[in-house]
């Protein structure tokens, strides 16, 4: 299955961002509110970077409180690693593990059109091991 099956009927619209100079603290209060673990940063309609938890962790550690009153363009991970719709969701899920990330922007030429987290992906490939499942027990049962 490739991405562009993953998103169908989610609008774009719908996806929580920010921009870059989006306080730290607001970001956090964002993803504490949505209880999301990260937010694509947009800038002029494109993906600029991430800003998710581990930004969050590492400036605080780094910097303490003050770290809060930081713009998310200073703290966020950039460039942002994406992908395209055409995807296929074993490929994504290749993807997050050898760079290590938990979040990724779908984007269709310049513009995001999705934005997905190793939990649809892990769901996904989870769906489809349980059709394969009930087909394989169905032919079982039929022969």
């Amino acid at each position: 299955m490739d991405i562009a099956r993953l998103i169908v009927g989610r609008a774009s619209a719908d996806i929580v961002s920010c921009e870059g100079r989006t306080k730290v603290r607001d970001a956090v209060a964002l993803l504490a509110d949505r209880r999301i673990g990260a937010l694509p940063v947009v800038e002029g309609g494109r993906v600029a970077g991430i800003f998710s938890e581990r930004d969050v962790l590492y400036c605080t550690a780094k910097e303490g409180g003050a770290a809060l009153d930081r713009t998310v363009g200073e703290v966020m991970t950039a460039p942002a690693i994406t992908i395209a719709p055409s995807t296929k969701v074993d490929e994504a899920l290749a993807l997050m593990t050898r760079r290590r990330v938990r979040h990724l922007p779908v984007v269709d030429g310049q513009t995001m059109c999705g934005f997905i987290s190793i939990g649809d992906l892990v769901k996904s490939r989870i769906d489809e091991v349980e059709r394969d499942a009930a087909a394989m027990r169905d032919y079982i049962a039929t022969a």
